[in-house]
């Protein structure tokens, strides 16, 4: 699964059902079923899920601030990553018994200045005016790229000049808590 973190090995195998029980739930247009939520799992925080298909990416959303309880987020944005993320056909039933899933919960935004990024440890949010761009801490990993790449990449995400992060957009950095399913 991930290393030791603030989500406990049966907060996080809760966490995965649900990512899960929400995507084939849509497939049979009924809400999820919901077990007995851990207090921890209803405090408000950020978070992405991930889906992989035959070790491909097959949809990841997420929200970057903390708009709903944990549990509930996991929810929604696996339902989006299965469904609304527009890279991607939305996932047919077949493929959901295949999918494989990851999660990160993520920290508090804060500012970053370029040189202080730490590849594997950072996500990162690059905005100016009304674009913005973020990718998460494992993306620079998957992917092989050094740090002015990532840096370029987020601004390529947020629709910007891949140099952006050198004239005046924000950078902003949080971590993240992943976890998942064989897929990390």
């Amino acid at each position: 699964m991930g290393s030791a973190g603030e989500y406990s090995p049966d907060e996080r195998e809760l966490l995965l059902h649900l990512a899960h029980q929400a995507v084939e739930s849509a497939l049979e247009e009924r809400e999820p079923a919901l077990p007995a939520i851990p207090e921890h799992l209803k405090q408000q925080r950020g978070a992405f899920t991930t889906l992989y298909l035959e070790g491909d990416v097959r949809g990841c959303v997420g929200y970057v601030f903390a708009v709903a309880p944990l549990f509930q987020t996991v929810i929604e944005t696996a339902r989006a990553a299965a469904f609304q993320d527009m890279r991607f056909l939305p996932v047919t039933r077949e493929e959901a018994a295949q999918l494989r899933i990851s999660i990160s919960v993520l920290s508090p935004l804060f500012p970053i200045k370029a040189e202080e990024l730490e590849l594997g440890k950072h996500g990162l949010l690059i905005s100016q005016g009304n674009r913005r761009g973020l990718l998460l801490p494992q993306v620079p990993a998957e992917h092989g790229w050094d740090r002015k790449t990532f840096l370029e990449q987020t601004c390529r995400k947020a629709g910007l000049a891949p140099d952006a992060w050198e004239h005046g957009a924000t950078l902003e950095a949080f971590t993240a808590e992943i976890f998942g399913e064989g897929v990390l």
